[in-house]
């Protein structure tokens, strides 16, 4: 192996990445875009949820019934209305997602020991559905036992005494769930669409005939070609750490050196899958497809990023551990929120690390194959 040939290679294509005003704008600019983006506009926090109030009591129960909704913070009243047709309507035109609608009796029920309430929520959108089922049981609850001791003139005691405790992310802050991911999203993206395209490249400009007729080894072209991605990659992850902690306030509670370490672990199999799919195909449209559909796509949809990989179908499950980015995101939120060493992370690092030498395996072989 001749490190002065890998460095030729690593300089040709440093050069052609600072001539491609795409390449630096896809290895710099996106980064950053997608923090803000996913940082800022998507949540998994469901919260001032639009509501229509269908109040037939008009009662202090009934106001402090409703002021029990709006004082939760889940819960923001859009529009009281006078009759069921007006809160069908804010429903179905999407004003509102969720409709109460309280009885002419419900004072008196109350005061009997039962009175019923209804709550009307948008079933178009299940997760909203779902929060709005919780927050409302939670609410009721509480509405009750404040009633009960109101009516019984002293403390309501219950025999369990629930104490609720969330570690590692206390404030259930869906900003720390979906950084740590978007990481490992962002190294996909520049992994395999980058590194997709390199060789590519050659074959469209023409200038792969030369390169094989150098004496150069698959290995050697292979190294010089993914060196540079692979630092313009750890740049990329420690710029997207620094902002997800510095301006997102995540939490950050593991080993920098670690966290180095297995981010090249990662880099190494996302670059080789990319490095792999390039000598695969000889045109960068094609290359790009495949990326897609080989790294992104799956990287995005079956690794955990958003959806938890436990309520997959079990065919899917089985399929997402043929996905790297499912390991390197295990790690990330690892090393972020619980601060775990490597004794818990050795399995995430041993699956990289297989995947890295298969694909690296596999590419030059198949450049072999193309050299012959």
């Amino acid at each position: 192996m001749s490190w002065m040939r890998i460095y030729a290679i690593a300089r040709k294509e440093i050069l052609q990445i600072l001539r491609d005003r795409r390449s630096i704008t896809l290895a710099f600019l996106l980064p950053i875009t997608l923090i803000f983006l996913f940082g800022y506009a998507v949540t998994l926090d469901i919260r001032e949820i639009p509501t229509g109030v269908l109040d037939f009591s008009h009662t202090t129960h009934s106001r402090e019934l409703i002021r029990s909704f709006t004082n939760s913070g889940y819960f923001v009243v859009q529009d009281h209305v006078s009759n069921q047709r007006q809160l069908t309507e804010l429903i179905g035109r999407g004003k509102v997602r969720v409709g109460i609608i309280i009885p002419p009796d419900f004072a008196e029920k109350l005061l009997k020991g039962s009175a019923p309430v209804q709550i009307i929520t948008d079933g178009s959108d299940a997760n909203t559905s779902q929060s709005v089922l919780a927050y409302t049981n939670l609410i009721i609850s509480d509405y009750n036992l404040a009633n009960a001791a109101a009516i019984l003139g002293e403390r309501v005691k219950l025999p369990i005494n629930l104490q609720t405790r969330f570690w590692y992310n206390a404030d259930l802050n869906s900003q720390n769930f979906l950084i740590p991911g978007l990481i490992s999203l962002i190294m996909t993206i520049l992994a395999s669409l980058l590194t997709g395209l390199c060789v590519a490249r050659e074959w469209e400009r023409g200038t792969m005939e030369l390169l094989i007729s150098t004496p150069i080894k698959p290995f050697e072209l292979a190294l010089g070609k993914i060196l540079p991605y692979y630092f313009i990659g750890m740049v990329d992850l420690f710029l997207a750490a620094y902002c997800g902690v510095a301006i997102f306030n995540v939490p950050f509670r593991g080993s920098l050196w670690l966290l180095g370490l297995l981010s090249t672990l990662f880099l190494a199999s996302a670059l080789s899958l990319g490095y792999f799919i390039s000598v695969t195909a000889k045109s960068q449209q094609l290359a790009y497809q495949i990326s897609m559909l080989t790294s992104f796509l799956p990287g995005f949809l079956i690794s955990g990023f958003l959806f938890p990989i436990s309520s997959m179908p079990i065919v899917i499950q089985y399929i997402s551990f043929l996905v790297p980015a499912r390991y390197f995101i295990e790690i990330l939120r690892g090393l972020f929120l619980k601060g775990v060493g490597m004794d818990f992370l050795y399995l995430q690092a041993l699956a990289m690390l297989i995947f890295a030498v298969v694909f690296s395996i596999l590419a030059t072989i198949k450049f072999k194959k193309k050299i012959g």
